[in-house]
């Protein structure tokens, strides 16, 4: 991440709620959805985990809670000290720790963690090298055997995002998707925040072969939303407790369907140390 990348991506969510963003909109069909795919593979508490870039600590709270051993790492200081601050509010079950810190270079001891999350780092990350760096480092904090979940951002989120949410004919947008469609490479130059930060847009495949270029056994490439978080009326569907298992049933029989994995607003794939 370039200097210019790293204080734009500060500030962002300096200035964006992230602690809350996961309890509002589609956005709690992304939580819940992460949530079922961690749980899927990881082993039982109390199994260390490092969370890195994890924000302000949304799953490393709830996976604190579950009775593992978290350790957040992320570069912006307002997440830690959110972080530290909901901590506190669940003192039978606090995060291990809460450090500012870089994916790419990690403090831990080789060999010393169960599983590793990279929930933002791998989009956060805009160049291919900067992402192997992080990828590498995961591996290698790992045990044999070990497990990592990387998520990345669709190509195609923000063409999807602007049609659904209706800023898709702003003038100011359109050399943003344009640069997306064609490079994945996400630039906001402008001071709204739906636009998002510095970013990279993964296809599919790429993010599955950047796991297997840093070395890891792919378990999983799953679409987390699928298309779900397109629906017009979310929170009519979501809050009503039958359609949205109804909702959750199906996302999980199209979760690998290639012809729609791009169409998710977020990618994750979860990998094997070798």
């Amino acid at each position: 991440m370039t200097g210019n990348s790293a204080q734009e991506m500060i500030r962002h969510y300096s200035a964006a709620n992230e602690a809350s963003r996961l309890r509002t909109g589609w956005f709690r069909l992304e939580y819940a959805r992460t949530q079922e795919l961690i749980l899927r593979h990881l082993p039982p508490a109390p199994a260390k985990v490092l969370d890195v870039g994890g924000g302000a600590g949304a799953y490393a709270l709830w996976l604190a809670s579950l009775g593992y051993e978290v350790h957040l790492i992320d570069p912006v200081p307002t997440h830690i000290e959110q972080a530290h601050s909901l901590s506190a509010r669940q003192p039978h079950h606090p995060i291990a720790s809460a450090t500012l810190g870089d994916a790419r270079e990690l403090q831990q001891c080789d060999q010393s963690a169960d599983a590793v999350l990279l929930l933002g780092p791998l989009y956060h990350l805009t160049e291919r090298k900067e992402r192997l760096a992080a990828l590498h480092e995961a591996r290698r904090v790992l045990r044999d055997g070990g497990l990592l979940w990387g998520a990345g951002i669709s190509r195609f989120a923000s063409l999807l995002d602007s049609l659904s949410s209706g800023f898709f004919d702003q003038p100011e947008f359109v050399p943003i998707l344009d640069r997306d469609l064609a490079e994945g490479q996400h630039r906001n130059p402008t001071d709204n925040l739906n636009y998002f930060t510095d970013a990279f847009f993964h296809l599919p495949d790429e993010l599955a072969g950047e796991l297997a270029d840093a070395g890891f056994e792919l378990v999983e490439l799953v679409a987390v939303e699928g298309p779900g978080w397109l629906a017009q009326d979310f929170a009519g569907l979501w809050d009503v407790l039958e359609q949205r298992e109804r909702l959750l049933a199906v996302l999980r029989r199209v979760e690998h369907e290639p012809a729609l994995i791009g169409a998710s607003s977020h990618l994750l794939v979860i990998g094997r140390k070798r």
